[in-house]
C-alpha cells in the first residue's frame, strides 16, 4: 500500500496536472459553493413537461424536461449548444438526456432549404441552434423565435446556421452512451435514419478545408462560428469550431470502437489527428495563442487559446508561451474583470471603437469586449500549467462575484450573469454556462 498509494498519485498528475493542485486552484468551499450554485441554476433552468414559459413561448408540449440556457426568463426555447456545454456537470440525468438527444436528431434537418425571403439556406442535416417548447419547431438560425422569420435580413446573423451546433449533438450523444446511457440508441431509427447515421451527417454539415479537415467559412456563404460570438463576423478557417470538431471526430471514433466498426473508428481517428495538427500549424501566432480565423477577425482568440489548451491540443512549446501571455495579460489586468473573461485580451482590440473586426454591437458590450464566466475555468486551467496562485487568485475572484450577485439571496440580485463589464453593465441573469463551464473543469 506504501508503494502504491504515491503511484496513484503520480499517474493522476500526468493525466491532468489540475488535479494535484487542485487545494491551490480552489478551496473545498469554493468548490461546494459553485457546485451548490451550478445545480440550483440547472435547476431554475428546467422546463418541466407542461410547464408555462412566459407568454408568448407557450408550454412545454415536448414530452419531456428541457434545460434552457438559464433561469427566470433567459432565454426561453431549448438551446443545443448551452445545454451540451453544460452536460458534463453530471446534474443531468439519463431520462433527461434521452429526451433532448432524440428532440434535437428528430428537428435535425432532412431535406436542404432555403428560408422565406430567400436569404438563408439550412443544408441537409443541420441541427436546429434551439427548439421551440410549445411545438418543437426548430429555429437554425440565432436571434428569433419565429420559424418563418429565421434567417431573414431582420434577424441576419449568417446565411447558414452556425457551424457549433453540428458537433455539440454528437458531444450529447457520446456522453448519453459513454455515461450508462443505452448504447442501442446509436441503432434507433429517427425518421428513418439511424441515429449513428444521423450524427455522421452532422458532422459532415460545417464546410471545411479538404486539406486539412479545419472548418471554413467565407463572406458569400457567411455562417457563424461558435454561438457565443454570433454577433461578431469571422471569415477564413475558423479556430474555435474546428476545436469542436476535433473533439467530436475522437468521440465519433469511440463511438465506433463501441460498435465495434473498427473501420469507421480509424476513419475518424484519422480526420482528428489531422485536425489537432492544422490547429497548431494555422493558427497559432508569435505569442503562441490562436488567431480565431484566417480572415475577418484574424484576432488572438482568448477562448480558442484556452480551450485548446484544456483539450491538450498545442504543442508544447506553443503552450507554453500562449500560458505564459495569458499569465501577463492577467496580471496586467487585460484579461479578465473580477474573475470574468474577455474573448480578446484587452490593448489587442481592433480598434478603438470595437474589440472585434466586424461586430454587430457596440464595445465592451456583449461578445465585443464584454467579460464573460463561461471560459473562466479553461483560462485558469492553462494559467494554472505555469503559476497557480495566479490561477488561485483568478479563481477567487471568480467566486466572489458569484458569492457576491448570488440570486439565491432574494429579490434584487441575479448572478450568475452572462457577461459583465465595469462600472455597471450587466446581461442576461441566472445563465448556466457561467457556472456549469468551469465547474466541470474545477471538480476534475
Amino acid at each position: 500500500m506504501k508503494i502504491f498509494f504515491p503511484n496513484v498519485l503520480f499517474i493522476l498528475f500526468i493525466i491532468n496536472p489540475l488535479f494535484s493542485q487542485k487545494q491551490k486552484i480552489i478551496s473545498d468551499e469554493d468548490l461546494h459553493f459553485l457546485e451548490s450554485m451550478t445545480r440550483d441554476v440547472m435547476e431554475s433552468a428546467r422546463i418541466y413537461p407542461l410547464q408555462k414559459l412566459p407568454d408568448p413561448f407557450g408550454i412545454n408540449n415536448t414530452g419531456g424536461t428541457l434545460i434552457r440556457p438559464g433561469g427566470r426568463d433567459t432565454y426561453p426555447a431549448f438551446w443545443i449548444r448551452d445545454y451540451a456545454m453544460s452536460l458534463e456537470t453530471g446534474f443531468v440525468s439519463l431520462e433527461e438526456q434521452r429526451h433532448m438527444v432524440l428532440l434535437t436528431a428528430t428537428t435535425q434537418c432532412d431535406q436542404t432549404w432555403i428560408t422565406k425571403e430567400g436569404t438563408g439556406m439550412i443544408p441537409v442535416g443541420a441541427i436546429a441552434d434551439h427548439i421551440l417548447v410549445e411545438n418543437s419547431l426548430p429555429i437554425y438560425y440565432p436571434g428569433t423565435y419565429d420559424y418563418e422569420l429565421q434567417g431573414s435580413k431582420e434577424y441576419q446573423y449568417g446565411y447558414f446556421p452556425p457551424y457549433c451546433d453540428q458537433f455539440y449533438f454528437i458531444h450529447m450523444v457520446h456522453y448519453y452512451v459513454q455515461h450508462g446511457g443505452d448504447p442501442q440508441i446509436l441503432c434507433l431509427e429517427i425518421n428513418g435514419e439511424k441515429l449513428i447515421e444521423r450524427l455522421d451527417l452532422s458532422f459532415r454539415v460545417p464546410p471545411s478545408d479538404p486539406a486539412n479537415h479545419l472548418v471554413y467559412t467565407t463572406e458569400h456563404f457567411l455562417g457563424v462560428d461558435f454561438g457565443f460570438r454570433d454577433a461578431i463576423q469571422i471569415t477564413g478557417h475558423l479556430c474555435f469550431p474546428s476545436i469542436l470538431k476535433y473533439r467530436a471526430a475522437v468521440q465519433l471514433s469511440e463511438l465506433y470502437i463501441h460498435m465495434k466498426d473498427t473501420s469507421r473508428a480509424k476513419y475518424y481517428s484519422s480526420i482528428a489527428s489531422a485536425i489537432k495538427q492544422s490547429i497548431s500549424e494555422v493558427f497559432t501566432d508569435r505569442n503562441g495563442m490562436l488567431m480565431a480565423s484566417t480572415g475577418q477577425g484574424n484576432q488572438p482568440d482568448v477562448w480558442s487559446t484556452a480551450l485548446a489548451i484544456f483539450h491538450n491540443i498545442l504543442e508544447k512549446s506553443a503552450q507554453k508561451k500562449a500560458c505564459a501571455h495569458l499569465l501577463q495579460a492577467y496580471r496586467n489586468q487585460k484579461l479578465a474583470y473580477r474573475g470574468n473573461i474577455r474573448h480578446i485580451i484587452h490593448g489587442e482590440d481592433f480598434s478603438k471603437d470595437s474589440a472585434w473586426e466586424i461586430a454587430k454591437v457596440q464595445v465592451n458590450t456583449y461578445q465585443n469586449g464584454a467579460y464573460w464566466g463561461t471560459p473562466t475555468g479553461w483560462v485558469a486551467y492553462a494559467i494554472s500549467l505555469i503559476d497557480p496562485p495566479s490561477a488561485a487568485k483568478l479563481t477567487k475572484e471568480y467566486i466572489d462575484d458569484l458569492r457576491e450577485n448570488d440570486f439565491r439571496k432574494g429579490e434584487g440580485f441575479e448572478g450568475p450573469f452572462e457577461c459583465i463589464f465595469p462600472p455597471s453593465y450587466a446581461r442576461g441573469p441566472l445563465y448556466l454556462t457561467t457556472v456549469s463551464c468551469p465547474y466541470i473543469v474545477f471538480k476534475e
